[in-house]
């Protein structure tokens, strides 16, 4: 039997591709604004949006075209030299992040390896810690990548399983618990890292208050505040960052950015802050030889002139109401909790339901493409281009699949 162009493509990933993912068995093949096709023709609802870093869309014309613009003048330099993009770049972040420097690299996982090397240089540096003694305060359930470093913290089996030894110098509290936090920071403590919103494990909102009350909390006792927003932040949430629904108290000495920084056309990312923090760096201590780099800034340049210029924020708070009250209105015998931040959603099924993959795979058939996390739970975030239309296709095919 003849196969299937889908079947071709899978057959040829799975062998020669290490097996490190379980994808949905679609093939895309093109995308725009928030739908993509696959090779056998059939057009999807994007609600994955790459883990959100398509926020912007599917090859936002804006974005693209800044991508092939610099790429016909120079890619890469390496930060042996300077070039005429980064800087350029970097001015925008902080304006826009109301920071005073940032550290730009390449991907979620090594911006947030660069926030914890800041906070210890820093705690070392400014707080006298002794040396490797420092320690670092994280939540469970937390997702900020999957280093060796990053995996010796988190608190799912499956990322540490066959990993270690791990690296010492964390201790973990719950999420949205202020006592535990207060009673874990001692004399050694130099930050606090936690997602405002924790995406992995199920679209995760703490109490109201949360953030700023933590970031007093270290403020107080001299711990830096690291907030990472690789997937809440850049309106995601229907604001520009997820700890600002906490007020302005939130806000963290460093800010972890990723993915939609640049629109989903390049991979970028950067740690923006406190210059007292990220100012400990000196040359030689830390770098990326791609980080910063101009095509990666003239990309991300243009996605965060995108963000601003088309009130992607504020379409993302508007129709996040209109989501909150679509599925909010679903009656379902499957559904054990719903929860909603602008256009990010975490549908959590009851254990008799069975696994919410099952539930992903019934929307692919009605032509709406989102994924399961934690086994039960089934995440949605459509680009924030979308329209209205597009999000009643969106709930028309979530009521249908949860009937």
């Amino acid at each position: 039997m003849t196969k299937s162009k889908t079947e071709t493509f899978i057959d040829e990933a799975e062998r020669y591709g290490a097996h490190n993912y379980h994808p949905l068995p679609i093939v895309i093949e093109s995308g725009e604004g928030a739908w993509v096709t696959d090779v056998e023709g059939r057009r999807y609802l994007d609600c994955l949006s790459a883990y959100s870093a398509v926020n912007q869309g599917h090859r936002h014309p804006k974005i693209v075209a800044a991508l092939k613009a610099q790429a016909d003048r120079i890619t890469l330099t390496s930060r042996a030299f300077h070039n005429d993009r980064m800087g350029g770049f970097l001015a925008d972040l902080c304006r826009i992040a109301g920071a005073e420097m940032a550290l730009p690299m390449n991907s979620g996982a090594e911006a947030v390896e660069t926030a914890l090397k800041a906070a210890r240089k820093w705690g070392y540096e400014k707080r006298g810690i002794p040396p490797d003694e420092a320690e670092i305060v994280t939540v469970a359930e937390n997702f900020h990548g999957r280093t060796i470093s990053i995996v010796s913290f988190s608190t799912e089996d499956q990322y540490r399983r066959g990993f270690g030894p791990f690296t010492p110098g964390f201790r973990t509290v719950p999420f949205g618990d202020l006592a535990a936090l207060r009673a874990a920071i001692g004399p050694r403590t130099v930050a606090f890292l936690a997602e405002p919103i924790q995406g992995e494990a199920g679209v995760m909102i703490p109490p109201a208050g949360y953030l700023a009350e933590a970031a007093a909390l270290c403020r107080a006792a001299g711990v830096v505040t690291i907030w990472d927003e690789i997937q809440s932040g850049l309106g995601r949430t229907g604001k520009l960052f997820a700890y600002e629904h906490d007020g302005e108290g939130a806000k963290p000495d460093l800010l972890v950015l990723g993915k939609a920084l640049s629109g989903g056309v390049y991979p970028v990312s950067a740690v923006v802050g406190r210059a007292e923090v990220l100012g400990v760096f000196r040359p030689g201590d830390h770098g990326s030889t791609y980080g910063g780099n101009p095509l990666a800034s003239a990309v991300a340049q243009a996605a965060l002139g995108v963000l601003v210029d088309e009130d992607l924020v504020g379409n993302s708070a508007r129709l996040g109401r209109k989501l909150a009250e679509g599925l909010g209105a679903i009656s379902s015998s499957l559904v054990k909790e719903i929860r909603v931040r602008g256009l990010w959603a975490g549908i959590e099924l009851h254990e008799s339901a069975g696994p919410a993959r099952a539930y992903c795979l019934k929307l692919v058939e009605r032509g709406v493409l989102a994924k399961d996390t934690r086994a039960q739970v089934i995440r949605l975030a459509p680009p924030l281009v979308i329209g209205e239309n597009e999000l009643e296709f969106l709930l028309t095919a979530v009521r249908a699949v949860l009937a």
